[in-house]
């Protein structure tokens, strides 16, 4: 069980997305072990919605009231990270005084890791979604549901963890402006991600968080 939900979390993951491109561009700027606390972040998220997914949330989250108000604030985040990210590329702090905006630290990219992946907590519908269809599918029980999940979590430790050892490899090879228009990419997709979530198109499938 544990390697079916492997195989399924490893192709989710193939969806690339702006929070697997942070990886890689936190680990070619700060390196390696930085970028592990990114990948704890994003990590813990999956596991927390995949737990809350099983045990219903789902149907509450998706109340018309709520979902609403979800999506304001992951709209509100993603952009605001977005516009952030395009900034630091000239260099320029639009919010000058918000310490969580400088990633030069680990606890740093470990809160934003947090809220970035929870910006979109509409996932948990997705996930809700996918658990029942399989246990009602392959007549599972609790144990196999649980044994799943955990494949799927592990599948978001390995490929990031790849993506991070890619990124401090592959950009000692990469002039300064790849990786800054790497960085501005992440920063426009991000922005992209909250007008797309406020509009509702964001949840038709497994939005990485944009990851």
């Amino acid at each position: 069980m544990i390697m079916k939900g492997l195989r399924f979390g490893m192709l989710l993951q193939f969806a690339i997305g702006p929070m697997c491109l942070m990886v890689f561009n936190a680990s070619s700027a700060y390196g390696f072990i930085m970028a592990l606390h990114l990948v704890l972040a994003i990590t813990l998220i999956d596991a927390l919605y995949i737990v809350l997914s099983c045990v219903g949330v789902a149907a509450v989250i998706n109340r018309a009231r709520i979902k609403t108000m979800i999506k304001l604030v992951g709209c509100v985040v993603l952009i605001l990270f977005g516009v952030n990210t395009i900034s630091n590329v000239f260099e320029l702090s639009l919010l000058p005084n918000i310490a969580l905006f400088s990633t030069g630290s680990s606890q740093n990219l470990f809160v934003q890791g947090l809220l970035l992946t929870a910006s979109n907590p509409l996932t948990i519908v997705f996930w809700s979604s996918m658990f029942s269809t399989q246990m009602i599918e392959n007549k599972w029980d609790k144990t196999h549901l649980f044994l799943f999940g955990v494949g799927c979590v592990m599948a978001t430790v390995i490929f990031l963890t790849i993506v991070a050892f890619l990124g401090i490899t592959v950009t000692s090879f990469l002039p300064r402006a790849i990786t800054q228009i790497l960085n501005a990419i992440v920063g426009v997709v991000l922005i992209f991600l909250g007008i797309d979530l406020l509009f509702e198109r964001g949840h038709r499938g497994r939005n990485r968080g944009a990851r």
